[in-house]
């Protein structure tokens, strides 16, 4: 990873219009104001969003291979490992659980699909027909099976990121366990690093041609007209996350040390890119270099980041107990305390089995829902309309979950340079930015 770097008063200003997050807000509004008053154009739009996504896709196994093999084979202390892991998954499991869980009671206390009255038998089942045959195959045998590659090669090339996980923390503690006949290639890894983090700068310089199309088309194909139908829906989600990560996340921050808001203040870049894009998965590169900017041993970034991508969906955890509960109030159908504790309980078990499945958050409803009879899956059609809208807040509330995690479990292991993390928070060590925006006394020597 690239090398720390304070802030210098004699380093030029840098002008407004190069930070990442202005180049991309301005394009978000370009987006919205195109999709809305030429839909057509704005809709023709969406490959340029599509190819953006493609190439940090393109990037994220070797970025996350890098990372976890070195980290790794750099440890003294191999059990780390099973410790790192082990503590993050305990951490996962208990704040997705809690997500779950408020999102069930403030479908219970708003209650925004009530009156509705909508007749199951009018609903249209082939709009979600292909969701609910994903969900179908997207059981936890299936998943667990699926972090097994056929090949160590075929990792990289599917881009799956539990595979290329699986397969880097095999590879770091081969070349640990093989001692000093393993350090030349980890001199090569590590020598890698710096040009695979250079890819990722350079990718970031299309950011902001990325979040137009894919707002562009956003508002084109589906208008802002469509939330005000189902804005009570939008608006609680919208509100609970906010909450849960002001809240409870916030609290979790302020006892380990750090503040939620100056958190989200330092990774606002990816914030807006994730805003943009509606895919968490396009900040996954540079979300994981700003966490070892904060402080966070490598090691442990590149275990608890892409891991938590899978296992740590705070904001889809929340999304579908409200859905599913929006549904059920929209079609007249009550459901007891028991079923609800059901329908918590397949939460807890279908939002893993369709982690990292493209569209998890509405795949994982559809799993849910095949086990509760009494809720048609049908009713998912009365919010597929505005769910690229709350896929949005879906992504940003994972991705600000993620940040939270990482350092906590940094913390908890010990692996935390806590001055490190407070100057970075606070905005006094430069994290490591975009090529685009790195100030001539900061750049490399080439």
């Amino acid at each position: 990873m690239m090398p720390h770097s304070m802030a210098d008063s004699s380093a030029p200003k840098i002008p407004l219009y190069k930070h990442l997050y202005v180049q991309v807000i301005f394009a978000i509004v370009v987006g919205i104001l195109l999709g809305h008053f030429w839909p057509a154009i704005g809709t023709e739009m969406k490959p340029l969003g599509d190819a953006f996504i493609k190439l940090v896709k393109m990037i994220i196994a070797p970025v996350i291979f890098l990372t976890v093999a070195t980290g790794i084979a750099g440890m003294s202390d191999l059990s780390k490992v099973g410790k790192v892991v082990g503590k993050a998954m305990i951490y996962f499991l208990t704040f997705s659980t809690l997500a779950l869980i408020v999102g069930l009671i403030v479908a219970n206390l708003v209650q925004p699909g009530a009156g509705l009255n909508i007749d199951p038998a009018t609903l249209d089942q082939a709009a979600v027909q292909g969701y609910a045959d994903k969900a179908h195959d997207s059981t936890i045998t299936g998943f667990l099976m699926g972090i097994i590659p056929d090949t160590m090669v075929s990792a990289f090339a599917d881009g799956n990121i539990l595979q290329v996980l699986f397969v880097a923390i095999l590879f770091g503690v081969a070349l640990a366990a093989v001692g000093e006949r393993g350090k030349p290639v980890l001199d090569l890894f590590q020598t890698l690093t710096a040009p695979i983090f250079k890819i990722v700068s350079i990718l970031m310089k299309a950011a902001p041609i990325g979040a137009f199309g894919a707002m562009a088309f956003t508002i084109g194909r589906y208008g802002i007209g469509s939330i005000a139908n189902l804005a009570l829906l939008v608006g609680t989600f919208y509100l609970t996350s906010f909450l849960f990560v002001v809240v409870i996340l916030g609290a979790v921050a302020k006892y380990n040390g750090f503040s939620i808001f100056a958190l989200i203040r330092y990774i606002k870049d990816e914030l807006l890119l994730v805003l943009g894009t509606s895919s968490s998965e396009a900040a996954l590169p540079t979300l994981m270099q700003k966490m070892e900017d904060a402080g966070a041993k490598k090691s442990v970034v590149g275990l608890v980041i892409p891991t938590g991508y899978s296992f740590n969906l705070d904001g889809t955890n929340i999304y579908m107990t409200m859905a599913a509960l929006f549904i059920a109030q929209a079609t007249g159908i009550e459901l007891s305390l028991w079923d609800q504790i059901i329908l918590l309980l397949v939460a807890m078990l279908s939002s893993k089995g369709a982690a990292g499945i493209t569209g998890a958050g509405f795949i994982t409803l559809a799993a849910t829902l095949s086990v509760i009879p009494s809720v048609p899956i049908a009713g998912m059609a009365l919010i597929l309309g505005i769910d690229r809208f709350m896929s949005e807040c879906r992504a940003l509330t994972n991705l600000t979950g993620n940040a939270v995690a990482c350092l906590v479990v940094a913390r908890w292991e010990g692996e935390l340079d806590v001055e490190q993390m407070n100057k970075a928070l606070s905005g006094e060590v430069v994290a490591t930015p975009p090529a685009s925006e790195k100030p001539a006394a900061l750049q490399p020597a080439e």
